[in-house]
């Protein structure tokens, strides 16, 4: 979305632009600062633009995420070895 409207990836921006993104269950929002006459690095895009989302939205994401790395099942450590499967064909047949 560019202020508040839906548009296709093509859709140029402006500065002052605000940018939002679905990162459930949330919308992240940005704002343009300013866009750089050719292509800049990951770690200068900070300088052109702020982060407008609440700090409420933004810690509701980080709770997420830790519940969901608690709750994450572990299950096996990698494949069975070809010991392991042995064991699991005797104890199945």
């Amino acid at each position: 979305m560019i202020d508040d409207e839906i548009v296709k990836p093509s859709k140029m921006i402006y500065p002052n632009a605000v940018l939002k993104f679905k990162v459930n269950p949330i919308w992240r929002s940005f704002k343009i600062i300013e866009i750089p006459k050719s292509r800049v690095g990951a770690k200068l895009v900070n300088t052109l633009i702020i982060e407008t989302t609440t700090q409420a939205d933004l810690d509701l994401i980080h709770q997420i995420a830790q519940t969901n790395r608690e709750n994450r099942s572990q299950g096996l450590k990698g494949r069975p070895t070809k010991k392991d499967r042995r064991d699991l064909d005797d104890w199945t047949n």
